[in-house]
């Protein structure tokens, strides 16, 4: 296990130190540029849009609204990478990763914004009328390659569906037998497995509808939560506070962390994190924003970017302040167990309970909306029905596996195959995206004119082959 765990740990060094963190940076940048910052001039039209309420079908049935989308992608991306993901960058990366990991945030909204305008455009239509879509169908209806789609189809429904979702039932049971550090060892993670695995079924076979109701309740909820108990520990420990954003600034640009090699340590850290937790740019949310019922691609382009605002700038940051307000010297403890260590010393024993039901509800958020990416790309890969079930059973099965793994080896596995998905998409939307900055272009012309943007085919009959935005079907927003 020593021996698979080193190896995989040099590939990744040389994956993203040479390649991936080249590549995410460049394109976050190059988008940002040839957008025109529009992460940071349209923040307040995310919020309008976000609010917008989704007309029904004509038969009456309810569709997946853009909060819908919104919640549904932010149950994946918010999850223990806040927890767990953040206390293993400042523990190897120091205080001056957080610094990074929002740099990351704000060059990555760009990424992700371009990713999921594209996700809107080339959706398909379900047999029950709703819609499906992601990078595997705009790699096959907007770069004409549909082996490209389906080598990333496969990637994201391994990466998502099973690596993933392992992750983030190890670290539900590695929290939960903190806050009960009496519980039979051998008996422990195998009884999380098995439930985790049992309340993840009901979800996953009642189709994207109930997901998505699931979600919609959950995810604020577990956030409001999560971000009163941070709140809390920084009040009581608000004199550190100058302390704590030096130590980030410091460890980012500081001469000593330079001279030890520290400043490129918290730089790699910063990024492969602010990625593993926001997904900007990796062409995982875009399968949920797909789902929803806009009336023009950008909006959906301006919620997801606010998702990463909401999952990095407030989520992760709470989860460094807990940390660092706390524990400066970053000693003796690691990944979950640092954030419930630094809760418990300030806040006292109960403050560790109400963490280990925090993370279940991150986690198990999470493990619904990884469950979902893998469903939809499998509904590109092949029609055969066996299909689908294998799938939740092998889904369920990591679950399981997940609470009795290695800690270490299960979050290596996940930078490999995470670092593989966001290489494929990348390269997939940066020829692609002239498209998203023409529809940005005509979403913008219209709000000048005082205009609710709508957007159907005829609009840019050029852009083929797009199966969905029929002029007859496309709907403005309800007030």
């Amino acid at each position: 296990m020593d021996t698979l765990d080193s190896t995989v740990v040099s590939v990744n060094d040389h994956l993203w130190t040479y390649l991936l963190i080249p590549l995410v940076v460049g394109a976050g940048l190059y988008f940002t540029v040839r957008s025109r910052g529009v992460q940071l001039r349209l923040l307040p039209e995310m919020f309008r849009v976000v609010r917008e309420k989704t007309p029904p079908r004509a038969d009456g049935r309810r569709q997946v609204s853009s909060f819908g989308a919104f919640t549904l992608s932010a149950a994946a991306r918010v999850g223990t990478g806040n927890i767990a993901g953040v206390a293993a960058a400042i523990t190897l990366g120091g205080a001056g990763a957080v610094f990074w990991m929002w740099m990351m945030a704000v060059i990555g909204a760009a990424s992700a914004f371009v990713e999921s305008v594209l996700a809107q455009l080339y959706k398909v239509r379900n047999s029950d009328g709703g819609y499906r879509g992601g990078p595997a169908y705009y790699m096959r209806r907007g770069l004409g390659k549909r082996w490209l789609g389906v080598l990333f189809a496969v990637t994201i429904t391994t990466t998502f569906g099973i690596v993933f979702n392992a992750v983030q039932a190890n670290t539900i049971s590695a929290v939960a037998k903190g806050s009960l550090p009496n519980a039979d060892t051998a008996l422990f993670g195998p009884a999380v497995g098995v439930l985790l695995a049992a309340l993840l079924g009901l979800v996953v076979f009642g189709g994207i509808k109930r997901i998505t109701s699931v979600t919609s309740v959950v995810v604020p909820l577990m956030a409001v939560a999560y971000l009163l108990l941070g709140a809390a520990v920084v009040l009581l420990n608000i004199t550190e506070f100058p302390r704590v954003i030096a130590d980030i600034v410091g460890g980012a640009f500081g001469f000593r962390e330079l001279a030890a090699g520290g400043v490129g340590a918290a730089i790699q850290q910063g990024i492969r994190r602010g990625m593993f937790s926001n997904e900007a740019g990796l062409g995982s949310a875009p399968n949920a924003g797909a789902a929803a019922e806009v009336s023009h691609p950008v909006k959906q382009g301006l919620v997801q970017s606010l998702g990463v605002f909401f999952d990095t700038l407030l989520v992760c940051t709470m989860t460094a302040f807990i940390i660092l307000v706390t524990n400066p010297e970053l000693a003796g403890r690691q990944g979950a167990d640092l954030t419930q260590s630094a809760l418990n010393d300030t806040l006292g024993t109960w403050a560790a309970h109400v963490l280990t039901l925090v993370v279940f509800m991150l986690a198990f958020s999470s493990m619904i909306g990884n469950y979902y990416y893998g469903e939809t790309n499998i509904a590109f890969i092949t029609r055969r029905r066996w299909v689908l079930p294998g799938y939740r059973v092998l889904v369920l099965a990591a679950v399981v596996l997940g609470a009795l793994g290695s800690v270490s080896v299960v979050w290596n596995l996940a930078d490999v195959f995470m670092g593989f998905m966001a290489l494929v998409n990348l390269l997939a939307i940066l020829p692609l995206s002239v498209i998203a900055f023409r529809l940005l272009d005509d979403y913008l012309a219209q709000r000048r004119a005082g205009l609710d943007p709508v957007f159907t085919r005829d609009s840019m009959p050029d852009l083929k082959p797009i199966q969905c935005w029929e002029p007859d079907r496309v709907k403005a927003p309800s007030a």
